[in-house]
């Protein structure tokens, strides 16, 4: 595991090359500086103007190690362990910072999310660009005091966020988004459509002899009616 760098390394190293007898590789490594910056400090080329910070009384070394560093070229002074560990501030989740000379673009940049990216809910706008809830309602309904002169443009352009941030949340719109089939466009059919065979076309069934007309046998009966009408009339 690489050693942490001492507090105010710059000023350290001029303490140490001023006030010891160690090598500039020495103070470098200690300092996490190169050392030809501690040679630039040791001719007075670098960090002019800055006072010197005694890492003994700042509980970063002892003069036993400085002591040891300094009868042995090749050893390394190691840093000592802080005497009270400081809690790491943890970051709150809230509305994301935004620099006041970027606070009057930020309307543009919701007005911009609105059109581009519809599917974003209120939240993921509040945390890309840092507003509240009735600011977002309020362009969207064309309510804002400004909305008539409000243009959209991009937030990342503007640096209200970054590329990465928005493409995330986009992302996670996407996925919880439900899947439209329309918008999907032509799709394949099932395989249980596309592998059932055809059906055969049915082929007409066979008339029977009887079936079909028999002409004799209507002329003959034409006669027979024609003849007894004939008949009649004669008598």
């Amino acid at each position: 595991m690489a050693q942490a760098a001492p507090l105010m390394p710059k000023a350290t190293a001029v303490w140490l090359v001023e006030n010891t007898a160690l090598s500039f590789d020495q103070v470098a490594e200690f300092c996490k500086l190169h050392p030809l910056e501690v040679k630039a400090i040791a001719d007075g080329d670098a960090a002019q103007g800055i006072k010197g910070l005694d890492p003994i009384q700042t509980g970063q070394l002892s003069r036993e190690e400085i002591e040891k560093a300094e009868s042995d070229q090749e050893y390394r002074l190691k840093l000592l362990d802080p005497k009270v560990r400081l809690p790491v501030a943890k970051r709150k989740k809230g509305p994301r910072y935004t620099p006041v000379s970027r606070r009057q673009d930020r309307p543009n940049a919701i007005l911009w999310l609105v059109r581009n990216h519809p599917e974003l809910k209120d939240a993921q706008i509040m945390r890309l660009v840092g507003t509240t809830k009735s600011t977002i309602q309020s362009i969207r309904e064309r309510t804002h005091w400004n909305a008539q002169t409000l243009q959209p443009m991009d937030p990342v352009t503007l640096g209200l966020c970054s590329q990465i941030d928005l493409d995330l949340e986009v992302h996670r719109a996407a996925k919880e988004k439900p899947v439209d089939a329309v918008s999907q466009g032509a799709t394949l059919l099932p395989a249980s459509e596309t592998t059932v065979k055809p059906r055969e076309p049915e082929e007409p069934a066979e008339k029977k002899p009887g079936d079909e007309l028999n002409v004799d046998a209507v002329f003959a009966k034409l006669k027979q009616i024609g003849g007894g009408s004939g008949g009649k009339s004669d008598e």
